[in-house]
């Protein structure tokens, strides 16, 4: 996943402090299994962040066969080879394991329960993960956005600026996380916490709907000068939405009660987060 948007962040951040070797999905691919102990025992490595995953809902609900091998076999491989070598693992999962019909923000003791082949195989991976390797730790995150890829706020902007008309989902509801804030909680925890394991929920604070989300990204972008077009987000349920062929969660916003009892750290609001996304972007305003 060194390609992605976790990765690079990750890469980036990591760099000046860690001898980083990232790998794209062109040196190992992930549905290639039989490859990945290979090439995890030939590298030199005492932590293993694994940041890849086949993240299109709908494509795992097509292609069920590389969700598997992507999302639960693969990451299984991983956790194996970093126990045999005694080395610390760390597996990004997703709020996409539950099935959302709550209305609290969701704690790690909360049981699992997902509605679509992309929940199912990231769960499974998730078990696969901590039955080979019960000192890895597998961190849930949300809606990620970040400098390195474009994101879904980056979208909204880019659509506002040539369209009257920009649509978002207003009936389902998570945790926008900044990647740059994730890059380093994930880090306190390989640094400062280095033996929590199991699962743990990581995303910034507060949550929206993709309309609430999008219409803040639109407001930020006003204040800082940007030429919109379309200055509100027009909201529309996920049911009956053409382009959806899996079943979406509606509500699964998450919990950072036990990042913020181990660490300290409270994560700062998604909405402060953006800001600074989008003024890292465009500039601070005149």
């Amino acid at each position: 996943g060194a390609n992605g948007r976790l990765g690079r962040a990750l890469t980036r951040l990591y760099a000046p402090r860690h001898r980083v070797t990232g790998w794209t999905r062109q040196q190992l691919d992930l549905t290639a299994t039989s490859s990945i102990p290979t090439l995890l025992g030939d590298a030199q490595f005492d932590l293993l962040i694994n940041a890849a995953g086949l993240t299109s809902v709908d494509q795992c609900e097509t292609d069920t066969e590389i969700a598997r091998l992507t999302n639960l076999t693969a990451p299984q491989l991983m956790a194996e080879a970093c126990a045999q070598r005694g080395a610390r693992f760390i597996h990004v999962s997703t709020d996409y394991v539950f099935a959302g019909d709550g209305r609290t923000p969701l704690t790690e003791a909360d049981t699992p329960a997902p509605l679509n082949e992309y929940g199912r195989t990231k769960l499974a991976g998730e078990q696969a993960v901590l039955a080979a390797c019960p000192s890895a730790l597998v961190a849930r995150v949300s809606w990620l956005f970040g400098p390195d890829k474009k994101s879904f706020p980056d979208t909204v902007i880019e659509d506002a600026l040539l369209k009257p008309v920009v649509l978002a989902v207003n009936d389902k509801w998570s945790c926008p996380t900044y990647a740059d804030d994730l890059a380093k909680w994930i880090e306190t925890l390989f640094v400062h916490h280095p033996s929590t394991s199991g699962v743990i929920h990581l995303c910034n604070s507060g949550y929206a709907s993709w309309q609430e989300y999008g219409q803040r990204a639109l407001e930020i972008a006003e204040e800082l000068g940007l030429p919109l077009v379309a200055k509100k987000v027009t909201g529309h349920s996920m049911h009956g939405f053409e382009r959806f062929k899996a079943i979406r969660p509606p509500f699964t916003a998450l919990s950072t009660s036990r990042f913020t009892s181990i660490t300290g750290i409270s994560p700062r609001h998604w909405e402060d987060a953006i800001r600074e996304h989008l003024v890292q972007q465009f500039g601070p305003p005149d």
